[in-house]
């Protein structure tokens, strides 16, 4: 960006901005010339879109902020207007996890919802994601926004938004959304309801004990089986919002070998103890593999810091901890809810890039199944879409550790899962066996899948540019084989296209920038940035047929081999496109 359009667009933002600490910000930065830090602020924006809004926080329109916020909330409050008449009369729902910025972002919130005439129905305490969904639904408001950035470091912050149909917003309305926005005022300029005034008008109402009394029982009744074993569970928050409700649970459902990792119980939007609060990072689950040991666990349990996420590890035939991978507690999970759970027309789904293996187990035990776009959005709105013709959605999960239970809340539950799961494990321990054990009954059933992820982390505007060259590159020259395996399919997501050989046909799902390869045998790889990280994520699956008789190990073994092998040959195709 020209330097000196870039400076006045900075000192445009400086002179309406609402925050002395981002105005600071801002001013050290144009006082040291800073063009680098400017352009990385201001060049851009954050696109309200895949989960509403995630950043790191700061100033200017590419970091979230105040300004931000008010600004958002001012045109999210006059789209509902326009498009939810009865918006004053049901309200919004509002709720924040423990985050840096979190309690201030939920005042300014509350306040402008206020000054719009729109009453803000606010959990005045901390709380998960799935909690606030559920009271969307519950309290039958107009929408829910959640402050949050779920697992990202902890200098992210964000602002999910629900829709009244209890689901992420999707098309049109994220778009509807984003485009009242941007005909917002400048921050200083939207108008803002101080708290007093507004519970004195009934615009600033505290959600009671009551909404969480009643998800607390939605989710327990979500069990099957419905007792202990006695299993030792060892359980991390991950310094997030999801200890209070997961301990209180696992309680009253009469897991009394409940040992949480104190440490990492209560919230701390620094994150002390761990660098990335994301259970699939490595080192966040180092404390809970202690405890898990000294405690002598059965199964461990751990949430993101926002609790709307689950990871789950057991032990295997030898006694070892080993984490499920997201694809296999998923699988776990839908078999065993498909076998407990007697419904007619059941249906199950998952997204484009999770694995197959819950289509090959759906078709083998008669249950619908359908495959959307990543984000949980797209999983709940397309069980809604569905409910009209009978089928009853069960289950659904994504690979990235999101999994939901039912229709308690429209959006991933780690709190309910955490219950299913535990079920689940506790069912295993009756009949002698653990969860690996389990997936070996399950993958013999329904075929052997292995899949694995890599993700290249390519921040600032220079790093979008270069996502942008290789998923370019990758449309210009397609692979046609990926180490020893054919090609025999493309699926281009934001073309909509499929092509096989020289045909070519329609996909169904919406527009999304992601590249699907199938292979020989049922294998795949996919290709996509991600939605909510200056991330650029490749996805590997891979199919293998077991021989009679033959011991899980050595064909595990023989799969994760040949697995490798496509990575290392299609991450070497990728760097000839342009990746790093």
């Amino acid at each position: 960006m020209d330097p000196t359009a870039l400076k006045t667009k900075a000192e445009s933002w400086l002179a309406h901005d609402v925050d002395a600490n981002t105005r600071a910000e801002v001013t050290a930065l144009l006082k040291a010339n800073d063009l680098a830090g400017l352009e990385d602020r201001f060049a851009t924006g954050l696109e309200f879109g895949t989960a509403g809004l995630r950043g790191v926080l700061g100033a200017g329109p590419n970091r979230m902020n105040r300004a931000v916020v008010l600004r958002t909330t001012a045109g999210l409050a006059r789209y509902l207007k326009a498009k939810v008449p009865d918006v004053a009369t049901r309200g919004v729902v509002v709720c924040r996890d423990g985050r840096k910025l979190s309690e201030e972002f939920t005042v300014d919130v509350a306040q402008v919802l206020a000054a719009e005439g729109i009453p803000a129905l606010v959990f005045p305490e901390l709380g998960p994601t799935p909690l606030c969904a559920f009271a969307l639904l519950h309290l039958k408001a107009a929408a829910a926004v959640m402050v949050t950035a779920s697992h990202n470091p902890p200098e992210y912050n964000g602002y999910k938004v629900y829709w009244s149909n209890g689901a992420q917003i999707v098309p049109p309305h994220d778009g509807g959304i984003a485009a009242a926005i941007d005909a917002v005022e400048a921050a200083d300029a939207v108008k803002v309801m101080p708290q007093a005034e507004a519970r004195k008008k009934n615009l600033w109402r505290d959600i009671g004990p009551e909404v969480e009394r009643a998800y607390l029982d939605a989710i327990l009744a979500l069990r099957p089986w419905k007792k202990t074993a006695d299993l030792r569970i060892v359980y991390t928050a991950m310094h997030g919002v999801g200890g209070k409700l997961v301990t209180k649970s696992m309680a009253e459902a009469g897991f009394s070998n409940f040992f949480p990792v104190e440490k990492q119980q209560q919230p701390d939007g620094n994150f002390p103890t761990v660098k990335f609060p994301n259970p699939e990072e490595k080192g966040a689950m180092d404390l809970a593999t202690a405890l898990a040991e000294e405690k002598k666990a059965d199964l461990v349990l751990a949430n993101d810091p926002d609790a709307d996420r689950l990871a789950a590890m057991a032990r295997d035939a030898g006694g070892k901890l080993r984490m499920l991978t997201g694809n296999e507690l998923g699988v776990l999970l839908g078999h065993y809810l498909l076998s407990q759970k007697s419904v007619p027309r059941p249906l199950v789904i998952t997204t484009i890039v999770s694995s197959a293996q819950l289509k090959a187990l759906a078709a083998g035990m008669g249950a619908s199944y359908e495959e959307t776009l990543t984000g949980f959005k797209w999983i709940a709105n397309r069980a809604l879409e569905l409910l009209p013709s009978g089928q009853q959605f069960i289950f659904g999960y994504e690979e990235a550790l999101g999994y939901t239970v039912g229709t308690v809340a429209r959006d991933k539950d780690g709190i309910g899962a955490a219950l299913v799961v535990a079920d689940m494990a506790a069912s295993c321990k009756a009949r002698g066996t653990t969860l690996l054990g389990y997936l070996e009954e399950v993958q013999r059933a329904h075929g052997l899948f292995v899949a694995k992820q890599a993700n290249f982390t390519l921040p600032g505007s220079s790093g979008a540019a270069v996502i942008g060259q290789v998923m370019q590159a990758f449309r210009g020259s397609a692979p046609t084989t990926v180490g020893d395996l054919t090609v025999v399919a493309v699926n281009d997501y934001q073309a909509q296209t499929r092509k096989q050989g020289s045909a070519s046909s329609a996909l169904a799902l919406p527009k999304s920038n992601v590249l699907a390869y199938e292979l020989d045998g049922g294998s795949r790889v996919t290709v996509r940035p991600s939605g909510t990280e200056p991330k650029i994520k490749f996805y590997f699956e891979l199919r293998e047929t077991l021989t009679a008789g033959e011991p899980m190990p050595a064909a595990r073994a023989r799969a994760q081999a040949k697995l490798d092998a496509m990575e290392t040959n299609f991450l070497q195709q990728a760097r000839t496109r342009g990746l790093p």
